[in-house]
């Protein structure tokens, strides 16, 4: 990939933290490889999060859990080739980081080495506060992620809307202090109430990103599947399609369908020719032979 031009101003982990002080917006989108990462990356996105939901809107799996660190990284180094200008973040999946801190480490490690990306994401509030001090030391730029946290679906019961009690509400408010304290520079909030979102949002010195948590949050992040319309189960209340790029290239693929069986194509202006020298000297050379 060309170096970036002059004129595009690359976005690093202190421009998103600028925007919050200017009060300007932070964009978020998904991408899991190469041609949707230059999409998003050219549509001026300032965040590109290669997210675990890779697990179920491109690997085909029921939930975020069964996603790998190998599988990850694979698809992350298709999206670094693909960006430019945006800041590459990525999710470290279900067991990369719940054994202890040292694996955690190692595996932001490959994915800052060998996948390009410029930060990571992970789940959970207090608890997760000496890993995030712990990669921060490490010069691991570190978002958090709380409130529906799509790994611990199943301790969660499923994907429901959390901190609508006034305890709930209190332990996310303690946890996204706890994760800024730590040393995050962002945090994802999925799944909340807008007036919880909007207290932490003014509470934080660092930007959320909200998902599901209303728009009073310093941005917003949506997968990009959900987006144009690519995702085969229900949306989520939250979600926004903005095209329906499904049923596009339906019609597309009918399309060809139909018109190889009815031999429309391929037509003659997309079939190679001889020269008219060629082809003479070719039917002058079967006649000879017989």
């Amino acid at each position: 990939m060309d170096p970036i031009s002059p004129a595009v101003s690359k976005i690093t982990v202190p421009t998103i933290l600028d925007r919050k002080l200017r009060g300007e917006k932070i964009t978020c989108l998904t991408a899991y490889d190469y041609p949707t990462a230059r999409l998003v990356d050219e549509a001026g996105i300032e965040l590109v999060l290669v997210g675990d939901s890779l697990a179920q809107v491109v690997l085909g799996y029921d939930s975020t859990v069964p996603v790998t660190v190998d599988e990850m990284l694979h698809h992350l180094k298709a999206v670094r080739r693909g960006v430019r200008r945006a800041l590459l973040v990525v999710d470290l999946p279900f067991g990369s980081y719940h054994v202890n801190n040292e694996k955690a480490l190692e595996s932001a490690i490959r994915f800052i080495k060998e996948g390009g990306a410029e930060a990571v994401k992970f789940e959970g509030g207090r608890s997760r506060a000496d890993l995030v001090r712990k990669l921060v030391e490490a010069q691991i730029p570190v978002m958090g992620h709380i409130g529906l946290t799509p790994q611990s679906v199943h301790a969660l019961g499923g994907y429901r809307v959390q901190g609508r009690s006034l305890d709930t509400a209190n332990e996310l408010l303690a946890d996204a202090e706890a994760l800024e304290e730590a040393g995050a520079f962002a945090i994802v909030l999925e799944g909340i109430p807008r007036e919880l979102a909007a207290i932490i949002t003014h509470r934080l010195r660092m930007p959320t990103i909200g998902i599901g948590a209303g728009p009073d949050c310093d941005g917003q992040i949506l997968v990009f599947h959900d987006l144009v319309g690519l995702s085969y189960n229900p949306p989520a209340k939250f979600v926004r399609s903005y095209v329906n790029v499904r049923e596009v290239l339906h019609q597309a693929l009918t399309n060809f369908r139909d018109d190889v069986g009815e031999a429309r194509y391929p037509g003659d202006v997309e079939s190679y020719h001889w020269s008219t020298a060629m082809r003479q000297e070719f039917e002058r050379e079967i006649a000879r032979t017989g």
